[in-house]
């Protein structure tokens, strides 16, 4: 056993070097959205092969036609992820044509605005199923894997501004978004003693698909005013996260955290 009290002797590698994700696979699920989109390019960009998972061959062609631009490698599987049978064929997909992976990204997610009395019952289940029960799942069939392989490995939950604090109009969203923060941390203590790093990363607001029914003009209007940015947030600036919360080089001793990248949101109170 290494002595806990010992200084380390390693040598500080180059930022190019620390980034670096060259000969490994990525499964970034919901890659074929805006935000996972991005930080899928980014790992790409980086030196992974990047598999893209999703429902939407279009979008996901669009964004192998960028990766593949850049000079990068990705492929798409096409999986409903709340159905547990469907990671275990996404893995076994994995493992077929990549040799395994060590990187996993879960983003799927879906919102709705309606107000708290009047969420009907199907639109519960169905925000809970892609936003927390495939999470769940895929952290299951995956960190099964990640144990098996006895190598370290690195889990990149996308959380959300509203799992850390109560905003309005989003309250099933919220639900989902605050059981993902507390799986990830969960997950994190019983995990890093094999090597497995289980972080959440958390964007404050940026415009995408699953929200941008909520982004009414009074809410843009409050968001700026508790933004000290003044900005909402463009899907790009998620990569540096990105990668150093995947990047074993860069953020080995980065577990159980939650990555925020806001523009001071969370920073504003009065």
């Amino acid at each position: 056993m290494s002595d806990p009290t010992a200084a380390s002797t390693s040598t500080a590698l180059p930022p190019s070097q620390l980034f670096d994700l060259s000969g490994q696979t990525a499964v970034v699920i919901g890659g074929t959205g805006e935000l996972c989109g991005a930080m899928a390019e980014g790992l790409a960009a980086a030196g992974a092969e990047v598999v893209l998972v999703g429902r939407n061959s279009d979008k996901a062609g669009a964004r192998l036609e960028r990766i593949a631009a850049a000079g990068g490698q990705a492929w798409f599987h096409a999986a409903d992820v709340n159905r547990k049978p469907a990671l275990e064929e996404l893995l076994q997909a994995v493992i077929d044509r990549s040799g395994g992976c060590r990187i996993l990204v879960n983003g799927a997610g879906v919102n709705s605005p309606t107000p708290f009395l009047d969420i009907p019952e199907d639109e519960y289940d169905a925000i809970f199923a892609v936003n927390c029960k495939a999470v769940v799942f895929a952290c299951q069939v995956f960190g099964r894997y990640f144990l098996d392989q006895q190598r370290p490995a690195s889990i990149i939950n996308v959380g959300s501004m509203s799992g850390l604090l109560p905003l309005s109009r989003v309250f099933t969203y919220s639900m989902t978004k605050a059981a993902v923060h507390n799986l990830s941390k969960n997950l994190a203590r019983e995990w890093a003693p094999h090597g497995i790093r289980v972080n959440t990363l958390v964007p404050g607001f940026f415009p995408a698909e699953q929200n941008r029914k909520v982004l009414t003009e009074d809410r843009v209007a409050a968001i700026m005013r508790h933004t000290p940015a003044d900005r909402f947030g463009e899907a790009r600036e998620l990569i540096g996260a990105t990668l150093l919360l995947a990047a074993p080089a860069a953020g080995s001793f980065i577990t159980g955290h939650e990555l925020v990248v806001d523009g001071g949101y969370s920073a504003m109170t009065i």
